[in-house]
């Protein structure tokens, strides 16, 4: 039986370590979200297009990234950029966000091709270039229908930054298994970073909850 007690004394004793872990895991789900939407978007549109060479990229890097594990990915990029200086939070960053890119791109695929084919046909009567009704008049409406999988994919690149601990990065996972080797109290510290990971994929899904509600009332 678990120690209730010892739980909680473990968890505020930890409190300021974990925090540091938290800003680290935050930032890192944050900015590979963000590289990951604009490289999912981009290759949904090279998808689409009419252009065949444009399509054979996209789906070469959708097989590639799909048909192999993320670990492997994290870790060539590590290695790969080691020997240009960067980072392994820039490496872990950038790998996750390839990962979660080609992802978002299918995602955005099918919420663009879901639009009506007659929106497109709208604006290019009225005039407007195919990049601009694409940007006014099809993207916003493939948004809204691709908002809750696009949250429950940034959910999972919050759960996945727990493999840059395997590159030495101090993020929340690795916090828990450098504190609980240290102390012999494994079980303590993986109940308690699981603990944090639930508070933040229950954020997480109440904001994208409130966003889903704000688009749906404007509509």
């Amino acid at each position: 039986m678990f120690d209730i007690a010892h739980i909680l004394d473990v968890l505020i004793e930890s409190y300021p370590l974990f925090m540091k872990g938290l800003w680290i895991t935050l930032k890192l789900t944050v900015v590979s979200i963000l590289i990951g939407t604009g490289i999912g978007l981009i290759f949904a549109l090279f998808k689409i297009s009419g252009i065949k060479i444009l399509n054979w990229i996209a789906n070469i890097y959708i097989a590639l990234i799909r048909g192999t594990p993320l670990i492997v990915q994290i870790f060539i990029f590590y290695f790969g950029l080691a020997e240009l200086g960067i980072s392994a939070f820039w490496s872990a960053a950038f790998g996750l966000a390839m990962h979660n890119g080609a992802y978002i791109a299918e995602i955005f695929r099918g919420s663009i091709q879901s639009v009506d084919k007659g929106q497109m046909e709208a604006g290019r009567s009225l005039g407007m270039p195919y990049g601009l009704t694409m940007r006014r008049i099809i993207l916003p409406q493939a948004f809204k229908r691709a908002l809750p999988p696009l949250g429950n994919q940034f959910i999972i690149g919050l759960k996945d930054s727990s493999l840059a601990s395997f590159i030495a990065l101090s993020e929340l996972f690795s916090i828990a298994t450098t504190q609980g080797s240290r102390t012999f109290d494994e079980m303590t510290y993986l109940i308690i970073v699981g603990l944090y990971y639930l508070i933040l994929v229950l954020l997480f899904t109440l904001l994208v909850n409130m966003l889903e509600k704000k688009l749906s009332a404007g509509e």
